[in-house]
């Protein structure tokens, strides 16, 4: 039993390796970068390999496999159904709309939008929108988060023209990069960027 949970975390460490965005790895790499003897890594992806959740190219390099893509678009309706409370509540107390962004690559992508019941007017922002993560609240507090900003971020017209937009990374979950934000036509109160830190919080601890 002991030497199977060891075996997990081993090849669970791997993958989040791989998943870092800085490119494939040879197996010598990463039995550095992990601590493990060459012949434990080469069980490690030979297995990883078999469920396809790695792949090798022709230099013989090791990167995530499509398997990967799979266990992803699983996970994205548990995470949006344990978002929307948070959201609702987060649009109804703001007057805007709200959302969860997850980095997918160089992307964001919206894994759940809530907008406000009693505004007259507000941002129509769909599940399923991407984006550059350099372009926009809701990106640009995930790349913060990368170098340890846990701050609320604003931004103006970078995705649409007149929008404005507020958001917090979800911090404290290694396997989870995103964030929280709303987007708005209208002007932004103070209070805007301190509740959505505080929705945030509300998402890591829902999700922890």
């Amino acid at each position: 039993m002991a030497e199977s949970a060891q075996t997990l975390e081993r090849g669970l460490h791997l993958l989040r390796l791989l998943a870092d965005g800085h490119g494939g790895r040879t197996p010598t790499e990463l039995a550095t970068q992990l601590s493990l003897s060459r012949p434990v890594v080469y069980r490690l992806l030979t297995s990883l390999q078999n469920e396809g959740f790695v792949r090798r190219d022709r230099e013989g390099k090791a990167h995530l496999g499509y398997g990967v893509l799979v266990l992803a678009q699983a996970v994205q309706p548990l995470l949006r159904a344990a978002a929307l409370p948070t959201l609702r509540r987060l649009a109804e107390q703001v007057g805007a709309t709200a959302h969860l962004t997850v980095a997918e690559g160089d992307d964001g992508l919206a894994v759940a939008v809530v907008e406000p019941s009693w505004t007259n007017m507000h941002v129509a922002y769909r599940e399923g929108a991407r984006h550059p993560l350099s372009k926009g609240a809701a990106g640009q507090a995930i790349l913060a988060m990368r170098a340890g900003d846990s701050g609320y971020l604003v931004t103006e017209g970078q995705l649409q023209e007149g929008a404005r937009g507020v958001a917090a990374p979800v911090t404290g979950l290694p396997w989870l990069e995103a964030s929280v934000g709303v987007v708005t036509f209208g002007p932004l109160d103070e209070e805007v960027g301190p509740r959505v830190v505080e929705a945030a919080q509300e998402l890591t601890v829902a999700l922890g």
